[in-house]
């Protein structure tokens, strides 16, 4: 048995030479024609760096090929069974692909919200990650808390209901360093039983999604594109409209909020703002300043 295009004087006869590329250009062209729809699972570097071994392979030794094809199954059968993971993902990319592309691929296949399942809860909201550990037994609830961030851990323990927040306190002082597999398992729970089932509850609403896109815009382009949405999905323009916080909305403050908020407000970017604002909304603002501020913040406008 021999691969290899022909005309070629170079010979593969030691495994120990080939690199992960020329491996699996070996193995793809073993399988043939017929199992092509691998080739649809690789990246577009990914194919070409292996179309490239391919094509300067030369011809391969039946015994190199009888090799390989050995190590590739018994390495899918070793253990009796295959489990996928990240780990295991990124140790076989890191057979064929450099480091730095595998690291880069990880990351995008990991996503933003971070690379272990600790960074992934920093990332939840705390009330929801609360309601979830209110359910789970204080120990675990200390386990989990004492490896995210402290602000984070602050945060839920504050949602939580306040004698099990306790109890779970007492947990976290008595705390000894956990064992590997209790770890793994407690990992593999949230994994399973809370973040899949958040991955498929939070997918966001995308008028919500529009609204914060038109929240960005500037007072012109904003209503540009909304008169334009309205003439073709008048539905979804009062939808986005509903959801968008404009500056008028300050209106349904009461003065508590107004005198909070002005409180905080730098006075130059107040004024800049209330140029452009209806005369109600800015007798609002006056009515609740002193009457020096009021004259004064009139006169900069």
């Amino acid at each position: 048995m021999a691969i290899g295009p022909r005309g070629k004087n170079k010979a593969v006869v030691d495994t120990a030479k080939l690199g992960g590329p020329e491996k699996a250009a070996i193995v793809l062209l073993s399988l043939g024609e017929e199992h092509t729809a691998i080739w649809e699972a690789l990246d577009e570097e990914e194919i070409k760096e292996i179309s490239q071994a391919m094509a300067t392979l030369g011809t391969v030794s039946a015994s190199v090929v009888e090799e390989l094809l050995v190590e590739f199954v018994s390495g899918m059968s070793s253990s009796g069974a295959i489990m996928g993971s990240f780990e295991q993902t990124q140790r076989l990319l890191g057979a064929f692909m450099p480091t730095e592309k595998v690291d880069s691929l990880m990351e995008e296949i990991r996503g933003p919200a971070g690379r272990t399942m600790w960074d992934k809860l920093g990332n939840v909201n705390e009330a929801v990650l609360a309601n979830y550990l209110k359910n789970e037994y204080p120990q675990t609830v200390a386990v989990v808390l004492s490896k995210i961030k402290s602000e984070h851990a602050a945060r839920v323990l504050g949602s939580l209901p306040e004698d099990f927040a306790l109890e779970c306190v007492q947990r976290m002082l008595r705390m000894e360093p956990v064992q590997r597999e209790i770890l793994d398992k407690i990992e593999q729970t949230l994994r399973t039983e809370f973040m899949s089932n958040l991955a498929r509850t939070s997918k966001r609403d995308s008028h919500e999604m529009m609204a914060d896109i038109f929240n960005n815009f500037d007072r012109q382009t904003e209503a540009r594109f909304i008169a334009a949405l309205e003439e073709r999905n008048r539905e979804s323009a009062e939808r986005i409209r509903a959801l968008m916080f404009v500056f008028e909305d300050l209106n349904k403050l009461d003065p508590g909020g107004v005198q909070t908020l002005l409180r905080a407000v730098e006075k130059d970017q107040l004024g800049l703002a209330l140029k452009g604002a209806s005369d109600a909304l800015r007798e609002m603002f006056f009515s609740n300043m002193s009457e020096r501020a009021s004259k004064i913040m009139r006169e900069d406008m």
